[in-house]
């Protein structure tokens, strides 16, 4: 009778939980903290990491189960549910900005006789699907989310610095919209008859007085938008350990 045993993956076992980006209830403390450049860092990584990964582990499981369709594509099994425990892997590692310990995953190795059917038994074990689960299907709803997060987020950062570069556009809308405009300085609002015309709504920063009222405006809302940034990382990095990591037990 095949017996299975349980394998840790190339992370060691998890001692502790604790978060290497702790949400500082002070806005000024968490702002000045690692907490927003790390999770800032995190996000970005998957947009980039994770994107290559998970098509990766698309490519290779599909091109697994096509050619388990025949006799000969099933000796491919086992190098595909390799390469896909090497794509969750390199998540887990990535998991360490996150984390202050290593995440592990506990793999069945199955025992049975026969290079075969040891092949199929990696393709039985649930924690592969677990891998793909958060590699593809949780990859777009994902990343949606991190790319509105860092969006909003580096729009404010930049925003901060506009007394240093509001003089230089010329007839561009930034945030807002502007009819007719042709002289230099950045719309936040909407002008429907020029800068200066009747009807506006908004701020046009021409001046470096407007620019660093701006700038103070938007200083505001980045000091406290790191709340979400830091917020979205760690429900990012909490999905991620969910399904790389090992399964709860029930109660």
């Amino acid at each position: 009778m095949a017996t299975t045993t349980i394998t840790s993956s190339t992370t060691q076992e998890s001692s502790g939980d604790g978060p290497r980006i702790p949400l500082h209830h002070n806005p000024l403390r968490l702002t000045l903290s690692a907490s927003p450049w790390r999770s800032a860092w995190y996000l970005a990584g998957h947009l980039v990491g994770g994107t290559i990964l998970g098509a990766a582990a698309a490519l290779v499981a599909s091109a697994g189960a096509m050619a388990a369709a025949t006799v000969a594509g099933l000796w491919l099994l086992r190098p595909a549910a390799g390469a896909v425990r090497s794509c969750a892997d390199a998540e887990r590692r990535r998991l360490r900005l996150v984390w202050s310990e290593p995440i592990r995953a506990a793999y069945a190795a199955a025992n049975n006789p026969g290079p075969l059917a040891r092949a199929l038994g990696r393709w039985r074990d649930p924690v592969i699907w677990r891998d793909l689960g958060y590699l593809v299907a949780l990859w777009l709803p994902l990343a949606l989310l991190d790319v509105t997060v860092l969006s909003v987020w580096a729009a404010l950062l930049v925003g901060v610095t506009l007394p240093f570069w509001y003089w230089v556009p010329r007839g561009t809308d930034a945030v807002g919209y502007v009819h007719g405009s042709t002289v230099h300085g950045v719309a936040l609002g909407y002008f429907p008859h020029g800068p200066t015309g009747p009807g506006a709504v908004g701020l046009y920063a021409d001046t470096l007085p407007k620019a660093m009222l701006a700038a103070a405006i938007f200083g505001v809302l980045f000091v406290l938008f790191n709340y979400v940034l830091v917020k979205a990382a760690r429900a990012h990095a909490g999905a991620a350990r969910a399904l790389l990591g090992p399964p709860r037990p029930r109660d």
